[in-house]
């Protein structure tokens, strides 16, 4: 086993899995076992509202069926909430947070009416003291967001932030990649109600876990110049990313949970195999 190559496949159990995520989960299992590496699952279910324990279960129900192997025990990050949180803590006493008390409605508002209109990411700045302090103790929603002005700063600006890109973003990008961070705005890591954001947790869990290769869908290529960014404002590794393309079915569209794409379980229903499955997405 090579020591030096570990990735992950990563679902957040909102629904059951379809054929897109076998590809993705495939790829990454394959690429493992081609480097003599390791192959992780993880959980990512941070999204209390809409993860639910019967989606989990399939995770693991469909992944096994399919042939798959994983390392045990397997990351949830529910269980990991006090690792975000000590993130969280040291960017805030870094001066890289403030609290944001915007709706999306008001941020799509911002937005348009900024000088490049909808091409423009948001950038917000903390509320005066008093007035933040009156919201907060009316009980208002708010989200903390990365001051990417306070960021830019620290770091002496982002020409410095790159990553490797051994796949293909959407636009074709491969090589090495200057992030663009400036890109996604100041973007939320955490919310009142929820202990930590989607971007956070990747970077903090890929670097707890050693995750040295990041395998996953070009629909998450974007994220890349976010996660740079925080893995240098935390002192984090930066793993290699590889993008992949994303499937599509007879109609040209992507599958997805949203638009109720056929599930490996209703694929298993209808009395297709796991070898079928995997001959069809060219790993037979």
């Amino acid at each position: 086993m090579t020591a030096g190559f570990v990735t992950r496949f990563a679902p957040s159990p909102t629904g059951y899995l379809h054929r897109g995520h076998a590809f993705s989960a495939l790829t990454a299992s394959e690429a493992a076992r081609s480097q003599h590496g390791r192959f992780l699952l993880r959980i990512e279910d941070i999204d209390r509202t809409r993860c639910r324990p019967e989606y989990e279960a399939a995770i693991f129900e469909d992944l096994a069926w399919l042939g798959l192997e994983w390392e045990t025990p397997v990351r949830r990050q529910s269980d990991h909430m006090e690792d975000y949180g000590r993130a969280l803590r040291e960017l805030a006493e870094r001066g890289l947070l403030y609290r944001c008390f915007k709706t999306r409605r008001e941020i799509a508002e911002a937005i348009e009416s900024a000088p490049h209109g909808a091409m423009e990411a948001f950038r917000g700045a903390p509320l005066p003291p008093d007035e933040e302090e009156r919201r907060i103790e009316s009980g208002e929603p708010y989200a903390w967001r990365l001051s990417l002005d306070h960021a830019e700063r620290v770091l002496g600006g982002f020409g410095g932030l790159a990553f490797q890109e051994e796949g293909r973003g959407p636009a074709g990008e491969h090589g090495l990649i200057q992030a663009r961070p400036e890109l996604g705005g100041d973007v939320v890591l955490a919310r009142k109600d929820v202990g930590v954001a989607y971007h956070l947790a990747v970077v903090v869990d890929d670097a707890l876990q050693a995750i040295t290769q990041v395998i996953r869908g070009q629909d998450l290529f974007e994220a890349a110049h976010v996660q740079r960014l925080l893995q240098a404002l935390l002192g984090l590794p930066t793993p290699v990313y590889r993008h992949h393309g994303l499937l599509t079915g007879p109609d040209g569209r992507r599958f997805s949970k949203r638009d109720r794409a056929e599930t490996l379980r209703e694929l298993r229903g209808r009395g297709i195999t796991a070898a079928e499955i995997r001959t069809e997405l060219g790993f037979g």
